[in-house]
C-alpha cells in the first residue's frame, strides 16, 4: 500500500502517540484545525457536524460516541466527517475533566448527595456484566444529566467558532481563485512552457515534411 509504514506501529505506540504527540501539541492542534476547516462542505454543515461530535463526546456512553454524533449530525444536517472529528474533543486527556464536571453538575441538578444511592463495593464488581445496572443510578445517571447542559454549551461554542473559521477560509479561497485563476496550493505553470511547446510543435512539423518525402533541394552553384 502506498505511504504504508515499513514497520507497523504497535498498539502501545499508537496509544502513546495519542496521549503525547511525536512532534508537539501545537503542531497536532494546527493539523486538526486545518482538517476541520478544509472540509468540502457548507460552513453550516461543517459547524453543525462538529458540534454534534462535541456534544456526543460529553455523554457517558463510551464506545457509542461516533454513532450518537452521526445520528445528531443527520438530524441537524451536519457533515458526517466533521462529526467524527468533533468526537476527538473527548480523548484520554480530557475525559477525566469531562466526567468529573458532568458528574458534579448532574449531582447538583438532581440535588442528590454522594451517599444517597448505594455504590458497588469494588470497580471490578461495578463493571461486571451482571452488575452494570448497579452503577446507573449512582454514577451514570448524574453524568448523563450533567452532560446535557455542559455538552450543549460546548457544542454551541464549537459551532460558532467552526462556522466563523470555515466561512473565513472559504471566502479567502474564493478570492484567491478569482485573483489567480487557480486554487490555493496549486503551483503556477512555468513561464517558459509556451515557448517550449511552440518549439516542439515546429520540430514535429519539420519532421513530418521530411517523413512525407519532401527533401530540401541543394543550392545550385
Amino acid at each position: 500500500m502506498l505511504f504504508r509504514r515499513r514497520i507497523p506501529e504497535s498498539r502501545w505506540e499508537r496509544f502513546s502517540a495519542l496521549l503525547w504527540p511525536r512532534r508537539s501539541f501545537r503542531r497536532s492542534y494546527r493539523y486538526f484545525v486545518k482538517r476541520v476547516i478544509r472540509l468540502d462542505a457548507a460552513p453550516h454543515a461543517v459547524a453543525a457536524g462538529f458540534a454534534a461530535g462535541v456534544f456526543a463526546s460529553f455523554t457517558p456512553f463510551i464506545g457509542f460516541h461516533f454513532l450518537l454524533a452521526f445520528a445528531i449530525a443527520y438530524v441537524i444536517a451536519g457533515n458526517m466527517a466533521a462529526a467524527a472529528l468533533g468526537t476527538a474533543v473527548g480523548n484520554p486527556a480530557t475525559f477525566p475533566f469531562i466526567w468529573g464536571a458532568t458528574y458534579e453538575i448532574g449531582r447538583t441538578l438532581t440535588a442528590r448527595s454522594i451517599d444517597a444511592a448505594p455504590h458497588p463495593a469494588t470497580l471490578e464488581s461495578a463493571l461486571s456484566p451482571s452488575n452494570l445496572l448497579a452503577i446507573w443510578d449512582p454514577i451514570v445517571k448524574p453524568m448523563l444529566i450533567g452532560s446535557i447542559p455542559l455538552g450543549l454549551a460546548a457544542a454551541i461554542a464549537g459551532y460558532v467558532l467552526v462556522r466563523s473559521a470555515v466561512g473565513s477560509f472559504q471566502a479567502h479561497r474564493r478570492r484567491q481563485i478569482a485573483a489567480t485563476g487557480r486554487p490555493p496550493g496549486q503551483p503556477a505553470a512555468p513561464a517558459g512552457r509556451p515557448i517550449v511547446e511552440r518549439l516542439a510543435g515546429q520540430g514535429q512539423s519539420g519532421g513530418g515534411d521530411t517523413a512525407g518525402g519532401v527533401r530540401p533541394q541543394p543550392d545550385k552553384v
